[in-house]
């Protein structure tokens, strides 16, 4: 039942209907997106999946970023899915502890770019891949994160409904890709507990599934009803007690698009708060590293178990560590990409100040987790003075947003790396303009 009524939501998106607050929302989430995969993909294992599957690069109707090389469509989503994931720069819908842009967008503009679709074609695509996987990873929460990755599971209904969108499927032919993409989402969190790739392959790999699910099902493949609720449906399977009638009640009336956070830093989202927190205490009060004594840190149990590493061995194993975070915060005064690199994790006194950051579960945190991503930062310093600091949300989640000037700042740091300044300035003045492009390959 509730996939059918995804499935008419999701192919009656039209720009033209949508609020002015929803479009502009939709086109920070695609300039967010390319800030995280311009910089993806020229790194592993976005690479490595490219020359793995050969055969499928440099020919076909849909390109890779940030090079443009062309690809099959499914190639395309999967890379370029991966590519958005690698850095951990992607946005995130906090209520879901999930990050709908890679999977979402990678695969609504890999079939766009099949297509030759409008940019308000891309638009309304990814407008209906964000509210109906936000929804369904809202749902899902917090049982779901004890053993899923939010973002290799439900983001493979958000590459669905949005494939199904851009494709022009019919409601029928939509229901059957995104009850397909149900009994294909699989995504375990084992995999970002070390230093392997998969993590970012989980959302690379939603990419291609949901377009995969929406394509097979144009020609002719269907899926099972029932797949969310069935008894041996996704909700029962991956959850329990999930309430579907309140999910969706809101849909196409509540955009939830609209409060997504745009990452502030270059790491785990679980980390966020505490940075901000050691950030606003070292420059309100002009503290050096060489000032501070301790920091200790309480926040809530899932930002210790997921970056609880005292001894990162690499860079990406840094993303992951509280201790290393926040000391970089405190000696550089940032966590963005040049804090993740060989020689700042071999640095003595980067590991000296790591060695004096304590973490512990702080209760009040614990008690609003996971709709505020809050911590309690205290900084001790060597002259006996001490410095609170109440971090109730971070810098980019909806109640405290990056502006878009910003997010442009972000995008022009990131994506600086592998563009130059005339093909940063062209691409940002194309994406806030996304509804005039009469086809999507002039973006890139």
């Amino acid at each position: 039942m509730w996939v059918q009524r995804l499935s008419d939501y999701a192919v009656g998106v039209s720009t033209s209907e949508l609020p002015t607050d929803v479009l502009h929302a939709a086109k920070r989430c695609i300039l967010d997106w390319f800030s995280a995969t311009i910089p993806g993909g020229v790194e592993d294992p976005a690479r490595f999946v490219a020359a793995s599957l050969g055969e499928e690069v440099g020919s076909g109707s849909s390109r890779l970023i940030p090079d443009g090389t062309k690809a099959t469509p499914r190639t395309a989503a999967l890379i370029n899915g991966t590519a958005a994931h690698t850095l951990e720069v992607d946005d995130i819908y906090r209520d879901a502890i999930y990050h709908p842009g890679p999977p979402t967008i990678a695969a609504a503009l890999a079939a766009a770019q099949s297509r030759k679709l409008s940019g308000q074609d891309l638009i309304a695509a990814v407008v209906a891949g964000y509210e109906v996987s936000n929804r369904i990873g809202r749902a899902i929460q917090p049982r779901h994160y004890d053993y899923w990755h939010t973002t290799g599971t439900v983001g493979a209904f958000g590459a669905a409904a949005a494939s199904a969108r851009a494709l022009g499927l019919s409601a029928v032919q939509a229901k059957h890709a995104i009850a397909n993409s149900a009994t294909f989402a699989a995504a375990l969190q084992q995999a970002f507990r070390s230093d392997a790739m998969s993590k970012a392959l989980h959302a690379g790999r939603a990419a291609e599934t949901g377009l995969l699910c929406a394509l097979m099902a144009e020609k002719g493949v269907t899926g099972a009803d029932n797949m969310l609720e069935g008894e041996r449906g996704f909700g029962n399977a991956m959850s329990e007690d999930v309430d579907w009638d309140a999910t969706f009640a809101d849909l196409g009336q509540d955009f939830t698009i609209t409060r997504m956070t745009q990452k502030n830093h270059c790491c785990c989202g679980h980390a966020f708060a505490a940075i901000d927190g050691v950030l606003v205490i070292c420059r309100s009060n002009e503290l050096r590293a060489t000032d501070i004594k301790k920091i200790t840190v309480g926040t809530y149990e899932k930002a210790l178990e997921v970056c609880g590493n005292r001894n990162p061995k690499t860079p990406y194993e840094a993303k992951f560590s509280l201790a290393y975070v926040c000391a970089m915060a405190a000696l550089e005064g940032s966590a963005r990409l040049a804090a993740f690199t060989p020689e700042w994790l071999e640095n003595t006194d980067l590991r000296a100040l790591m060695e004096r950051v304590e973490m512990a579960v702080d209760p009040r945190a614990e008690a609003v987790f996971p709709g505020q991503r809050s911590a309690f930062v205290e900084i001790e310093t060597q002259d006996g003075h001490t410095f609170l600091h109440y971090a109730p949300t971070r810098k980019g989640d909806p109640d405290a947003p990056l502006s878009d000037a910003e997010l442009e700042n972000k995008f022009r740091e990131l994506a600086g790396v592998v563009l130059n300044q005339a093909e940063m300035d062209q691409l940002i003045k194309r994406v806030w303009a996304l509804e005039e492009l009469v086809d999507v390959n002039g973006l890139i």
